[in-house]
């Protein structure tokens, strides 16, 4: 909590989920003295003091198995060939930007004009580079007219000395390839071998919760509140219009009124599922777990996510990690398939400096290929109208024709990759993933498509489910304005309310939506 002042009953506006968007909203928002903001979070308050060494450090890989700060059981399908696993979503203060891989990259521009032509006014990208700016302090280009510096995300990119071995052999490989060297993948037309931009100062994490909240935290209007699970809406008259919800802190159930709005920012996963419960989804779902239908539209449909398969390499000692510390990943190559149906920086290769084996002789490494312009759309389902059960998520990844010819080929550019002498020098043997199949085999096209599937994961970059779009689209959720269609004095402002896909990590794509959210509930545009 932020401190020890008791908690008023009725806000201006409440926030739930205080992730990479909602601890943007709640400390813009609070901003203006006489705006009362109320901030609640599913998972764990803190200060940026109290965070754990194993949280701030930029190797990401404890953060993201503890439970502590995640959705422990909840689970998802990938592929249609594979059961159902963890799912790593952030449950604590800064949300999932708390346990990421503090991956800073942007969407591309050819992103934001789909998003308008799909008929999201205001969101082409003439529209959202201002808050792209806002939101950064690039170290590195701060001084660019497409940069920023000054803000509350540090975007920094470790020089190629400070690289991992993996890094270093996938630039090396893949320049020799043919795939040209960037600077900075941030700039409007990157594409190529380049250093991965990272959100964090002095090799230290920088999330959400430290750079928007904790400087917010002393404002006597903003009220933040953590373990917070939100039970439901309220909602009065006969237009819909939401007035609050009802939380449960510490086992005991509360309410609390919102004079203005309330404003969803749980993420893909649980705006959704919050959203179901309330009456607000499709139709035959509410009726079949006896929710009255409060506006039948398709929420929870239209989830996308990033396929994405991965070599493994078996590191020879002189190239493995010496510490956890030690960043996982500095290096990416963003490139065009060429096939079909695509376009710019369609696909992306990522480098895995990994964490030695608790026993053994080798430390792992991988380079990974991901769809980053993906088509196959999954669902979010609640399974009960109880809040305390996760919801079913189905991803149905390679559903689509297209993201599967597209990953078949970025792994046959991973097999060219691994061959390659830079990579060949550093490690003991590589393999296709854990199929134990070594590169150096040609395996048959069956048994490489068999491996795609029983091994594709997702980039964790769920977006979606609440999309945005004109009001007289069925398949649209929310407006323009991210407003439900619907309902009044509702909103959802976080990833979910991404129209279509975009071509990069989706955090600091989710702080520039509730950047400019803000200034649009402040007036300021």
């Amino acid at each position: 909590m932020t401190n020890e002042r008791p908690i008023a009953a009725t806000f201006d506006y409440i926030i739930v989920g205080g992730g990479s968007a909602g601890a943007t909203l709640a400390a813009r928002l609070s901003e203006d003295a006489a705006t009362r903001v109320l901030l609640l979070e599913a998972g764990r308050d803190f200060r940026s003091a109290e965070t754990p060494e194993h949280i701030q450090i930029p190797n990401p890989l404890r953060a993201i198995e503890d439970d502590d700060y995640r959705w422990p059981k909840l689970m998802a399908r990938r592929t249609s060939t594979q059961e159902p696993r963890i799912l790593w979503r952030g449950r604590a203060m800064g949300g999932s930007s708390t346990i990421n891989g503090q991956i800073a990259i942007r969407a591309i521009p050819e992103d934001f004009e789909r998003w308008a032509a799909l008929g999201c006014h205001g969101w082409g990208w003439d529209d959202v580079l201002p808050y792209f700016c806002k939101l950064e302090d690039d170290v590195d280009f701060g001084d660019a007219p497409y940069h920023g510096s000054g803000g509350p995300i540090p975007v920094y990119r470790a020089p190629v000395e400070a690289w991992g071995h993996v890094d270093r052999g996938l630039m090396q490989a893949g320049m020799a390839l043919g795939y040209g060297w960037c600077d900075d993948h941030n700039a409007p037309e990157g594409t190529g071998v380049s250093p991965y931009a990272i959100n964090s100062r002095n090799n230290r994490r920088v999330s959400t919760n430290d750079g928007y909240l904790e400087p917010a935290r002393e404002r006597k209007n903003l009220t933040i509140i953590g373990d917070a699970l939100v039970d439901g809406l309220t909602f009065e008259g006969n237009r819909h219009r939401a007035n609050g919800v009802t939380v449960t802190i510490g086992g005991q159930q509360q309410s609390f009124r919102a004079e203005r709005e309330t404003i969803l920012a749980a993420g893909a996963i649980h705006s959704p599922a919050i959203l179901q419960r309330a009456g607000i989804g499709p139709g035959a779902l509410l009726q079949s777990l006896g929710i009255p239908v409060r506006v039948d539209r398709p929420v929870g449909l239209h989830l996308l996510d990033h396929p994405i398969v991965a070599i493994n390499l078996s590191l020879k000692a002189t190239a493995r990690a010496t510490t956890l510390v030690h960043r996982h990943t500095n290096c990416c190559l963003r490139y065009a398939s060429g096939l079909p149906g695509t376009g710019r920086n369609d696909m992306i290769m990522i480098a895995g400096n990994l964490r030695a084996h608790e026993q053994g002789d080798y430390d792992l490494g991988r380079i990974a290929v991901s769809v980053y312009q993906s088509y196959s759309e999954g669902e979010v389902a609640i399974i009960s109208p109880d809040a305390g059960l996760d919801p079913r998520v189905d991803e149905c990844m390679l559903s689509d024709e297209r993201d599967f010819i597209r990953l078949r080929d970025g792994v046959a550019r991973l097999t060219a990759l691994g061959r390659h002498a830079a990579l060949q020098d550093i490690s003991h043997d590589i393999s296709y993933g854990y199929s134990g199949i070594p590169i150096t085999k040609t395996p048959s096209a069956q048994d490489l498509d068999d491996w795609i599937m029983a091994e594709c994961s997702d980039a964790q970059h769920a977006i979606g489910t609440c999309r945005m779009g004109p009001v007289d689209d069925p398949q649209s959720i929310v407006d323009a304005d991210c407003r439900v269609i619907g309902c009044q004095d509702l909103r959802v402002i976080d990833a979910s309310i991404m129209a279509d896909n975009v071509r990069a990590n989706t955090h600091l794509t989710t702080v520039m939506i509730a950047e400019k959210m803000a200034d649009r509930l402040r007036g300021l545009i």
